[in-house]
Formats: structure tokens, sequence, C-alpha cells
């Protein structure tokens, strides 16, 4: 694993717009960042693929424990949606995608951080932009990087199960949302599917035929939701969707619930104690860590994490924590020009698929931390 500076084609801002990827500058500073590439082996492709899949089965097994075993009140899920919850983990409705964060030190580590289970982004950079980089700049490399063909292979999978309906893709008026919805959309759309888009705001509710319906008032049989499943459960339509759950197909399922909490780290490291692929994890307290991060069991982009380690204390502000909060064993993350990687490892119908990396001077990955693009030496 090795970072190496390049300069940035002189029109990268256009090449990047080409693909979609239309946010690629935040306050002046660039997020798609191409001054740079991280070379991986095949041998450490390979690792992060078989510990991706390993991590994917163990979750789904963690999952099993939290829903099966009636914990879910140890995730602060309210209680109000268990049985949507339950119904879903019965009935398997479709899952499409995730995003595994690891912390690979280059040397042979590879530890999960944390599972974006529900809403994860920084797909469109991972699947389309950095692949027409490397196409252009060094076609003769190759990438991990099946993120798209394995996208339109399940939607094809799952177009059956719609029955000729149509699918609605649903998010909120944000470039970087929009865009990923978007794309999303288009892979459906590649598959033979029929599709809509709507905003989250615009969703309607038919208190006739107990439905949610769209702009057009068509009722909405199936939809792709950019929006996590702890804000729409808090929603003022929240009743209305737990009433109606087994007449929405929702897309993600509402059971992954459980594996987008931080709360499922703990569980993890206790179905499995001293997993190589595993940091120590806890609910509570540190149980006598030294050096360990404290995570709300909500949060997004790095908000309102606590890093206490050898560097002294580091936190970030936000909103997050009124459920509570994890703590997990710290990472040491590999330094690089002065730049701290995490590997983001995308997974489709539950097997790897591909990875991006986003790094940060600092030891905390947020909403400000820059995408760079990788290939295979």
């Amino acid at each position: 694993m090795r970072r190496i500076q390049i300069n940035p084609r002189p029109d990268w801002q256009k090449k990047v717009e080409e693909t979609g990827l239309v946010f690629h500058t935040a306050g002046g500073v660039p997020y798609w960042d191409e001054s740079a590439y991280y070379e991986f082996s095949m041998a450490e492709v390979l690792e992060i693929e078989k510990a991706t899949n390993e991590l994917s089965r163990m979750c789904i097994e963690a999952a099993r424990a939290v829903i099966e075993g009636n914990r879910l009140a140890e995730l602060k899920i309210p209680e109000t949606v268990w049985e949507p919850i339950w119904d879903a983990w019965e009935n398997e409705p479709p899952s499409i995608y995730g995003r595994f964060d690891l912390a690979c030190d280059g040397n042979g580590s590879i530890k999960l951080l944390e599972f974006n289970a529900d809403t994860p982004t920084s797909l469109l950079e991972a699947a389309v932009a950095q692949w027409f980089w490397l196409q252009e700049t060094r076609p003769r490399k190759d990438q991990f990087n099946s993120i798209h063909e394995r996208l339109v292979k399940k939607w094809e999978e799952l177009k059956p199960r719609l029955d000729g309906g149509t699918l609605h893709f649903g998010y909120v008026d944000d470039p970087e949302d929009v865009m990923t919805a978007t794309y999303l959309r288009d892979t459906a759309q590649q598959a033979g599917i029929k599709t809509d888009s709507i905003l989250m705001g615009e969703i309607g509710w038919d208190g006739g035929k107990r439905r949610f319906v769209d702009m057009n008032n068509k009722p909405i049989d199936a939809i792709f939701k950019l929006y996590p499943w702890e804000w729409l459960v808090h929603e003022r339509f929240a009743p209305e969707l737990i009433e109606s759950y087994r007449s929405t197909q929702w897309i993600e399922p509402i059971w992954k619930m459980v594996l987008s909490n931080k709360g499922i780290l703990p569980v993890l490291w206790e179905l499995y104690p001293d997993h190589p692929n595993l940091l120590e994890a806890h609910f509570g307290d540190p149980h006598g860590m030294k050096e360990y991060a404290r995570k709300p069991l909500l949060s997004r982009e790095g908000a309102n994490v606590s890093l206490r380690g050898a560097e002294g204390v580091t936190e970030t502000a936000g909103e997050y924590g009124q459920e509570g909060f994890i703590y997990q064993k710290l990472a040491q993350l590999p330094v690089f020009d002065g730049m701290r990687p995490v590997v983001g490892s995308w997974l489709v119908d539950w097997e790897a698929a591909g990875m991006g990396i986003r790094e940060s001077t600092g030891p905390i990955t947020d909403n400000l931390s820059r995408f760079v693009p990788h290939l295979i030496g």
C-alpha cells in the first residue's frame, strides 16, 4: 500500500462532472483529489476482499443475535418499530448495498471501524469517477471495482419482485444525495426497471387507501430511499409508515437499522472476540481500554466522536449522542505524506464489490475528508 503523488489532469473538474460528480469541490477545496493515488498489491486487495466477505457474514449473524435475541432496546431502537423490524427480518425484503469503513495499515492488518449499512454515500466516486480516471490516465492498470456491474446485476435479480411496477427513488435536495440517488436509479434502469424520482418531502399519504403516494397520487409500491431509517421513524408520518410497512417495499429494509447502529460493534465483539478484523468494543464504558474511540450509537460523517490516545484527545462537534455511546479500541491509521486513509469497502448483495479511499490530515474521517482514487500495482 503506497500513496503516490501525481499531477491532476488539467481539466479534471470537467472530467469528473461528466461522470456526474458535480460536488467535487467544497468551500473552494477539492473533495475529489487526484493529486495522488493509492497503489495496492493484488495480495492486499485479495485480503481486503476476504475480510469484507468475512465481516459481511459476521454482521448478518450479529443482526440475528440482536433481532432474534430481543436486544433492540440495547441499541436504543424505538419500540414502535420492533414489529416492522422483526417482520422485515423474517421476510427478507431486498437489500442492495453497504460500505465497511476499514483501517488498513499496509502491513496486513485490516480492522472494521464501522458499517454504513443504510445510506452509504461516496458511491458515485468509487463506482464511476475513479474508474474513468483510471481508464484515462493509467489504462494498463486495474482497480478493485466491479460495483457498477454488480449493482445492475442485483437490480436484474430484483426486477421480477417488482411485478412490472415503478421503483421510486427518494432523496433530499442536496447535491451529493441527488447525484447518488440518480446514479443508483440509472443502474436500476439499465436493469430494465421502470423508475421515478421523488424528494422525501414530496411523499404524500392517501388517507382513504392508507398508502403512501407520489406527486401524481400514484401509490408507492417500492422505493429506494437515500434517507436514514433513524430519521424516518421520528418523522411526522412515522405512525403511517409503521401502519403500512407491508404495503410499501422500502429499500434498504428497516431491519438494517440494526447494522447502521454503532451498537452492532460491541455485539460483533461479543460474538467474535479477538477476531483479527475487529476492534474491541463495548457498550457504556471503555472496560479498561486506555486508548479508545467514543462513538454515538447514531451519528454521521464523524460527528460527536472522541478519540483518546497517545496524541491526546481529539473531539468533533455535532448533534448526536442523545441515545448513548459505544467505546471502541483506537485504530492506528497509517500516515502517508501527512494523510490518514480509510478504506471504504463496498458490498453489493452482501459480497465485496470494490473500494474507495477517503483521507484526512486528522485522525477522524469527516465530511471534509477527500476522496482519492486507487489502482492495483
